[in-house]
C-alpha cells in the first residue's frame, strides 16, 4: 500500500495543490468478495479492465463523502501525483485520469481505533505493486489451505518468496493484543473498585443503623411496620448513591476524551453506556444497603430504649 496525492477533476484548478491524500492499493477482481467489503455505488473491479481498457480506479465511502457527500461519484475523474509531474509509485507515463467506476466501503489498516484513511483501489492488470498480499477465502478450515495457497504460488513462479501466511483472525487478534489487555486491566480494575464502593457502603451503612437503634426503637414502639424503617434506611443509601453516581457521571464526562482511543463501535460519551454503569452502581449500592436494613427491622423496642 502506497499513499499518493490526488486530484479531482473539476475541483482543483489546473497546477494548484493537491486535494490531499489516499491510500493507494493494487486488487484483482473478487479482492472486496473475498475481503467481505461491499460495493456501495457501481461495481468493483472486473477481468475487463485489463491493460488495454480505458484506466478505472474504485474508491471508498470516505473518498467519495469527501468530494461528493451530495452526488455520485461513479463516473467522476481522479488524477493521482501532484500535477505536472509523473508519479514513481506506478508505471503510466503522464498520470492520465482515472475514471471512478465504484465505491466500497471504509476499511481500516492498522488500528480499529484509527481515523478512517481515504482509499483508491487500481486493477492489478492496470499498475502492478512490487509486493501483494493473497487473499483466500474459504468455507472450511483457512489454515488447511495455507500449504495449497503456498503451492500455488510457486506453480506460476517459483521464485516468488510466500511469508507470513496466517489467519484474518489471528491478524485482528495482533492488531488489537494491546488494546485487548489495556481493556482488560481497566475492567480488573473497575471491577475492583466496584467491590471495594460495595464494601465502604456497607460498612457506613451498618455503623449509621447501629448509630440510630434508640430511634428505630422508638419508631417502632410509636408504631412504625418494618417496611417504614426499610424505607428509611435505604431511602438514604439511595439517596447517597444517587449523588455519588451523577458526581461520577460529572467526572466520568470530562475524562471521556482520555478514553476516546481504547473505543471502537461506541462514542465516549454513549448514552446506553452511561445510563447502564449509573444503574449498575445504584443497584450495588441498594443491595450494600439492604443488609444493615434488614437488621434495622428487627430492632426490639424494649432492648433498643434499655441500652439508653
Amino acid at each position: 500500500m502506497f499513499e499518493d496525492h490526488y486530484t479531482i477533476e473539476g475541483q482543483d484548478q489546473p497546477g494548484a495543490q493537491p486535494s490531499g491524500l489516499t491510500a493507494r492499493r493494487v486488487a484483482t477482481p473478487n479482492y472486496f468478495e473475498a475481503m467481505g467489503t461491499p460495493v456501495l455505488q457501481g461495481r468493483a473491479i472486473l477481468d475487463s479492465d485489463h491493460a488495454t481498457a480505458p484506466l478505472v480506479a474504485v474508491i471508498d465511502e470516505e473518498l467519495a463523502r469527501r468530494h461528493w457527500p451530495n452526488e455520485p461519484a461513479v463516473g467522476k475523474r481522479i488524477h493521482l501525483g501532484r500535477p505536472g509531474n509523473n508519479n514513481p509509485n506506478n508505471h503510466w507515463p503522464n498520470n492520465p485520469w482515472l475514471t471512478i467506476v465504484g465505491v466500497v466501503a471504509t476499511v481500516k489498516d492498522e488500528s480499529l481505533g484509527e481515523e478512517a484513511a481515504a482509499h483508491l483501489y487500481l486493477p492489478l492488470a492496470q499498475v502492478a505493486d512490487k509486493t501483494m498480499d493473497l487473499i483466500v477465502r474459504t468455507a472450511g478450515d483457512p489454515a488447511a489451505l495455507a500449504a495449497a495457497a503456498q503451492k500455488q504460488v510457486w506453480h506460476l513462479d517459483a521464485r516468488l518468496p510466500v511469508f507470513r501466511i496466517q489467519t484474518m483472525e489471528r491478524t485482528v487478534a495482533e492488531m488489537l493484543g494491546t488494546r485487548r489487555l489495556t481493556n482488560l486491566l481497566f475492567a480488573a480494575f473497575a471491577l475492583t473498585a466496584l467491590a471495594l464502593a460495595a464494601v465502604g457502603i456497607y460498612g457506613v451503612m451498618s455503623l449509621n443503623v447501629n448509630q440510630r437503634l434508640h430511634e428505630f426503637g422508638i419508631r417502632v414502639a410509636l408504631g412504625a411496620r418494618s417496611r417504614d424503617v426499610l424505607r428509611l434506611v435505604i431511602g438514604r443509601g439511595l439517596w447517597l448513591a444517587l449523588m455519588g453516581a451523577g458526581i461520577g457521571l460529572l467526572t466520568a464526562f470530562a475524562l471521556t476524551r482520555w478514553l476516546k482511543t481504547l473505543l471502537y463501535g461506541v462514542s465516549p460519551t454513549d448514552p446506553l453506556t452511561f445510563s447502564l454503569i449509573a444503574l449498575l452502581l445504584i443497584t450495588v449500592a441498594l443491595l450494600a444497603c439492604w443488609i444493615p436494613a434488614r437488621r434495622a427491622t428487627k430492632v426490639d423496642p424494649m432492648v433498643a430504649l434499655r441500652c439508653e
